[in-house]
């Protein structure tokens, strides 16, 4: 009976190691939007291609998403943007991303509320994140 239960909990933990996701590298498309409580100016930046960017395989959730967040957050407040906060979205295919661009900047596009800025690429870029575990290529130099 108890080389009954050595035996399943093995078999348990053989099987809940292959469940684990990892994050793979993939082309995705990113953008971010920032708005403060103190003022009525928001700021979208454009549509990014970035091949390099980490998706976590089993939930397609980008890797370090709130990091991406941070990078859009530290360029404003060097601009002088006082309390911004950031949301990056992103989509694996170019059609998806747009979509929510477009109904996310429709929300503020109504009724003149809003100030809104658009930064370009040329202003501001993600710049990809890698995760930790990732081991750092080597160069075999002889």
């Amino acid at each position: 009976m108890q080389l009954k239960k050595y035996i399943l909990c093995a078999v348990m933990m053989l099987v809940s190691m292959g469940i684990s996701a990892e994050n793979r590298q993939q082309t995705v498309y990113l953008y971010g939007f920032a708005a403060s409580f103190n003022d009525s100016t928001v700021y979208f930046t454009e549509i990014q291609q970035m091949d390099s960017a980490y998706v976590d395989s089993k939930t397609k959730f980008l890797y370090s998403r709130s990091n991406y967040s941070y990078q859009l957050h530290d360029y404003l407040v060097a601009q002088g943007i006082k309390t911004p906060t950031c949301i990056t979205s992103f989509a694996l295919n170019r059609k998806d991303a747009e979509k929510k661009y477009l109904a996310l900047r429709k929300r503020y596009l109504g009724g003149g509320h809003y100030d809104i800025r658009y930064l370009k690429e040329s202003d501001f870029r993600f710049l990809p994140i890698k995760p930790e575990s990732e081991p750092e290529p080597t160069s075999s130099k002889k």
